[in-house]
């Protein structure tokens, strides 16, 4: 089957999203649904991004005194506190204000953020979990729970699972996408320097997350080939989802391990669909 390369020359699904529309025959039903694929897409970056953050903020602020020092590329006023006295559970609450601020990324984000940590999160058995409260990232509204929980069983090979519950993502325009997963990850790069994030690499090797839209639409994207994400990257860089549900059956193909925005999507016929963040 002939493949169609798409031009980036339509803004679909997000404000985050950039999805170019086909206008060639047999190509028209499935790109009018790649809205759905980028929703999909920018709800596991913006919590990649998120958790991200929570590492970030956990692993650089002081652990003594109320309001820490705002490490680099968190723009927020972070609080922390220990609720029962002790050293854990801890919580970190990183205040983007209610008119935003620009992150590291030059994203601006508004609301707050709510990370609270059961116990060292290099602990086997310790939980990030991470709350959004009015939150946004470029006028993406985000709600949900990510509960980021270490299952290391060899201390060389990290390993964590990466939960989302009640997940909802609503665009600039309106549309609503609601979500949920899980995913097994681990680190594959930077253990042996524990309190510099910047070397990190994860890479997720399995899992499962469903996105439905305000209109019934539901998909599930299932890891087929490992999903590399870089800690200085913004977006995963290499990987493969399988995504079906609707008329929707292929494969989105996040590259070759570069640093970019850059995805496509091919559908079971080998219609080629190139997608950006």
């Amino acid at each position: 089957m002939r493949k169609t390369a798409i031009l980036l020359t339509a803004i679909c699904a997000t404000a985050l999203i950039y999805v170019s529309c086909s206008s060639d025959h047999n190509e028209d039903t499935v790109s009018t649904n790649l809205g759905s694929i980028g929703a999909s897409v920018a709800v596991d970056t913006s919590n990649e991004m998120d958790l991200n953050s929570g590492l970030l903020i956990s692993t650089s602020t002081s652990s003594t005194g109320k309001t820490a020092e705002t490490p680099a590329g968190i723009c927020a006023t972070i609080t922390i506190t220990t609720p029962n006295g002790g050293d854990y559970p801890k919580v970190f609450l990183a205040d983007f204000g209610t008119a935003g601020c620009k992150d590291g990324n030059g994203l601006v984000r508004k609301g707050k953020l709510k990370v609270t940590l059961s116990g060292p999160i290099t602990t086997t058995g310790s939980k990030m979990t991470i709350e959004r409260i009015d939150y946004s990232i470029k006028d993406i509204k985000l709600e949900g729970t990510i509960e980021y929980t270490n299952t290391t069983t060899t201390p060389t090979v990290p390993q964590w699972t990466r939960k989302v519950t009640n997940g909802k993502l609503t665009d600039s325009q309106g549309a609503v996408y609601t979500n949920s997963g899980i995913y097994t990850t681990k680190q594959t790069a930077g253990v042996d320097t524990p309190f510099v994030l910047s070397d990190n690499v994860y890479e997720i090797t399995e899992g499962t997350h469903t996105v439905t839209s305000s209109k019934g639409e539901t998909l599930t994207l299932t890891v087929k080939e490992p999903l590399i994400k870089k800690y200085s990257c913004l977006f995963i860089s290499k990987g493969q989802l399988k995504v079906q549900g609707g008329i929707l059956n292929g494969v989105v193909d996040y590259g070759n391990n570069d640093c970019d925005a850059l995805y496509t999507y091919t559908h079971e016929n080998g219609s080629s669909f190139k997608l950006s963040m």
